[in-house]
């Protein structure tokens, strides 16, 4: 397999820090987003920037990565996972990825990236001994894994298919399940023991959670910003239309309630106007500037 150099693929430095990486992440993810970009390819380049930034979010995987990179491997080089390799330096648990990972409809994540982090856990130690029955068969126990949720299957109550140890199974996500919680599937794990996945949620384009509250960015033009508008948002739940006053300003939150993920009480999604101002892509575009700027009395 490639060795893949995922600071590369958001574009940042690898002492670039987390706020940085975040920044990169949702920008290159809104612009490659399948359901918005016309470009060739661009489905690809999404589950990349999702792989990259699933490695990166995390210190100990970003830990464990920047162990692997600075040893010198190029993007593209052949690559086999050095022997004995730990998967991120003592995770506590197997990842779990597939169909349910962050990669969400769009697919799973590349072997480069299950290769480094899909550690089986509990290879060694399965010899008879003091746990095992006098009839010498091995004793149920429970096996423990980390399972990626994308927001939609949290908000929607999905079932998930996922890959385990090379079998396929479906797990079925309780609607409104927080991270940290824990998905038990009876005699699943090792030697018929239970499997028990511990959920966390998968990095998404669009939104960041708080709690049980949606946080969003909505991009508006000045002039949109100071005349008001009413602008599709979308939500987990579905797109809405909000109502942006006239005058607001940068950095405004609003509110939509209910339209956060399920609880008791249901979560809101929070709104936060961000103006962009459009390039003057042509000399039109441009007097068209000049004049706004003359009517508030600057002169350029």
């Amino acid at each position: 397999m490639e060795f893949k150099d995922y600071y590369a693929t958001l574009g940042v430095e690898p002492s670039a820090g987390d706020a940085e990486i975040k920044t990169a992440y949702r920008r290159l993810a809104r612009k490659y987003h399948p359901d918005v970009s016309k470009e060739a390819g661009a489905e690809e380049k999404f589950k990349g920037i999702n792989e990259a930034y699933e490695a990166l979010r995390d210190p100990q995987k970003r830990a464990a990565y920047d162990q692997l990179k600075a040893q010198g491997y190029r993007p593209g080089e052949e690559f086999n996972v050095p022997p004995n390799y730990g998967g991120g330096g003592g995770f506590d648990f197997e990842e779990v990825f597939g169909g349910g990972g962050a990669g969400g409809a769009n697919g799973g994540f590349s072997d480069f990236f299950e290769s480094l982090f899909a550690r089986q856990r509990g290879a060694a130690g399965r010899g008879p001994g003091p746990g095992f029955s006098s009839g010498g068969h091995a004793p149920q126990r429970d096996t423990r894994a980390k399972l990626s949720v994308p927001l939609e299957a949290a908000y929607n109550g999905d079932t998930l298919r996922i890959t385990v140890n090379g079998r396929q199974l479906d797990v079925r996500v309780p609607k409104g399940i927080k991270p940290g919680q824990v998905i038990r599937l009876g005699g699943q794990g090792t030697d018929g023991g239970n499997l028990l996945l511990e959920v966390e949620y998968a990095a998404h384009p669009q939104f960041e959670v708080d709690g049980r509250n949606i946080l969003y960015t909505l991009q508006v033009t000045p002039w949109q910003a100071a005349l008001g508008t009413s602008i599709s948002v979308p939500t987990l739940g579905g797109a809405v239309e909000l109502k942006v006053a006239a005058g607001s300003d940068a950095g405004r939150r609003l509110r939509l309630r209910g339209r956060g993920l399920p609880g008791n009480p249901d979560g809101d999604q929070i709104v936060e106007l961000e103006i962009v101002a459009p390039a003057a892509n042509d000399e039109a575009q441009a007097e068209a500037y000049r004049n706004l700027a003359k009517a508030f009395g600057e002169s350029i």
